[in-house]
């Protein structure tokens, strides 16, 4: 078996709030395989962006173990973690090109060849033409599609994903959905995908973890056994009803 992109064993973060302790994560033990889509979904506050603040570096564990990158991917932390969040980000004063070079910018890569790279990741994400736009004249969906762009703008191996469709109305949110499966197989990449949406977790997951009520425990991690091309007709599907009542039992919702 190829050794795993992830491997967290046990781990545990505490934060100091008030004078008093907040335990975040409680227990997490998960492997994740170069090139899989993991879903992690839980209610809000259990933890999820905790892992992923970990996984990025931005956080150290309090315990247990946390260990990213395997003797065939030369993983370099920072230069290899590209993260999209639940707010686009752009920065209004730039175009869209240029937010989407920012990455290749701050880590010093040559620019042509970022803006280059930036040119076909926008048209892989269905934004070609719009290089010369502003923010502004762009819809939610349009933005958080050039700031996928732009997490990928400096070929990083692992992508972090904290509820990135979790501010746009439903239908734009299901067509995401159906992008975020076509970016991923035409990328390659490993990517962590954060939701509280159950049905989104099933859909996007090759693998679900599911975690607890806070402090975050991981309460399963099973494959997804949905075929890797899935049209949003798979939802009325007796298998992927399975899935949902599932994951409503681990969180006590059944």
């Amino acid at each position: 078996m190829r050794e795993p992109l992830i491997r967290l064993e046990n781990v545990r973060k505490t934060y100091r709030t008030g004078g008093q302790d907040f335990v975040a994560v409680s227990d997490v033990t998960m492997s994740v395989q170069e090139g899989d889509l993991v879903s992690l979904v839980g209610p809000s506050g259990c933890g999820k962006t905790t892992v992923l603040k970990i996984l990025a570096g931005l956080h150290d564990a309090d315990g247990g173990t946390v260990r990213i990158g395997n003797a065939a991917s030369g993983f370099v932390p920072g230069r290899d973690v590209g993260m999209v969040f639940q707010q686009a980000l752009l920065l209004k004063w730039r175009t869209i090109l240029e937010n989407v070079t920012l990455p290749a910018e701050i880590l010093g890569l040559p620019r042509r060849e970022a803006r280059d790279r930036a040119r076909h990741l926008l048209a892989m994400v269905g934004l070609a033409g719009s290089e010369a736009m502003y923010p502004y004249q762009l819809s939610g969906g349009m933005q958080q599609r050039a700031a996928i762009a732009r997490a990928l703008v400096h070929d990083p191996k692992l992508i972090l994903m904290d509820e990135p469709f979790g501010a746009l109305d439903a239908l734009t949110r299901e067509r995401m959905n159906l992008e975020m499966l076509r970016i991923w197989r035409e990328s390659g990449k490993t990517i962590l995908f954060v939701t509280h949406s159950i049905q989104e977790a099933v859909f996007l997951g090759a693998r679900c973890a599911v975690l607890t009520a806070g402090p975050a425990r991981m309460a399963d991690y099973f494959p997804i056994d949905l075929p890797a091309a899935r049209g949003l007709d798979i939802k009325t599907t007796a298998e992927f009803g399975a899935y949902v009542k599932r994951i409503y039992g681990l969180l006590g919702m059944d």
